[in-house]
């Protein structure tokens, strides 16, 4: 079998390619044939050296994966040879709040999925929903679970409730595709004309192209009548915005900061606002077996810009570095 391999901050010429024994699971363990894996911004980051979580030397990087069961390890009842499977991108959050103890990432601290063969933890295990290919269910593990976690925790959102996205990543498309499902209004801020298509195609009530609109907070009022949105999904880490744009009392999820120059925030913007701001770290397995009830009984399926052969990783990391992608990078094993 073969698996990539990279130092944290080592860039794109530390990830190489190197043989292996094939693995043989243990008590508890399975082993997947790897299918897909997929990009996300942590791995950038991880790249790069700034990933906030530990990162192990020589880590087999990527979080998230797709394959199908070939041998399982002893006392494996729950799981069996051929099943199609996802993995938790952190294994032992099973259901309630994250805490401390749930940091073991998979594709940082832990081996991750861009390998031929990766060893999983039986109750890390996610079955893939029967409509999705393994390329759409290697998206699931991080975007998906973030979007959902961002969409539905804390109280959730209410059928008639708006929501505002950000952009066209992975997250973002996402949480889209959940709150329509759901019932919401959506309002989506992209960068032009192109792209603004796309996500009223996706099932955007309104898109608001903050290149032509700067001031996109205000817009968003407008489009709600002075009251702002409920909830606003910020992928981008423009809390000062996003504050202007939710309604009193409403929800902001922070999700990350891709934005190399994400603003301070004013401690007198967020009093102002009377919003809650959640810090959204994926999500647990509970949520992720609950978001795949609803991707399938709604038959949603991951928006993927971009597909790679597994020998061409460098590629696909570069293509995904650019930002060119509307949806999701995939590698396929």
């Amino acid at each position: 079998m073969r698996s990539y391999h990279l130092d944290s901050g080592a860039g794109l010429a530390g990830l190489t390619i190197r043989d292996h024994p094939d693995p043989v699971p243990r008590a508890g363990q399975v082993v997947v044939a790897v299918r897909a894996a997929s990009l996300s911004f942590r791995e950038l980051m991880i790249a790069r050296g700034d990933y906030v979580l530990p990162v192990k030397p020589d880590v087999v990087p990527v979080s998230d994966g797709a394959g199908d069961i070939v041998s399982v390890g002893p006392g494996v009842g729950s799981r069996r040879i051929g099943e199609r499977v996802t993995a938790t991108l952190f294994p032992s959050w099973q259901d309630g709040p994250f805490g401390i103890e749930h940091l073991p990432q998979r594709g940082g601290s832990l081996d991750g999925m861009l390998t031929e063969r990766a060893v999983v933890d039986e109750d890390a295990l996610v079955p893939v929903p029967g409509h999705l290919s393994y390329e759409e269910a290697a998206t699931l593990p991080c975007a998906a679970v973030t979007a959902w976690n961002a969409v539905t925790g804390a109280d959730g959102l209410r059928p008639g409730q708006t929501v505002v996205t950000q952009g066209s990543g992975g997250v973002s498309l996402f949480a889209l595709q959940f709150a329509k499902t759901l019932g919401a209004r959506v309002i989506a801020t992209t960068s032009g004309p192109e792209k603004a298509a796309r996500l009223l195609g996706l099932g955007a009530d309104e898109v608001i192209d903050y290149r032509a609109v700067p001031d996109w907070p205000a817009r968003v009022r407008e489009l709600t009548g002075g009251r702002g949105a409920d909830r606003v999904i910020d992928v981008a880490g423009l809390l000062e915005q996003s504050l202007k744009a939710v309604a009193v009392a409403g929800h902001v999820a922070c999700v990350g900061f891709v934005s190399d120059t994400a603003p301070p925030l004013d401690a007198r913007t967020l009093f102002a606002s009377g919003a809650t701001v959640r810090a959204v770290a994926v999500g647990s397995r509970a949520q992720f077996l609950a978001m795949n009830r609803a991707v399938e009984v709604n038959d949603l399926h991951p928006v993927i810009d971009r597909v790679f052969p597994f020998d061409q990783a460098h590629d696909a990391y570069r293509y995904y570095a650019s930002g060119k992608a509307f949806g999701k990078v995939v590698i396929t094993v």
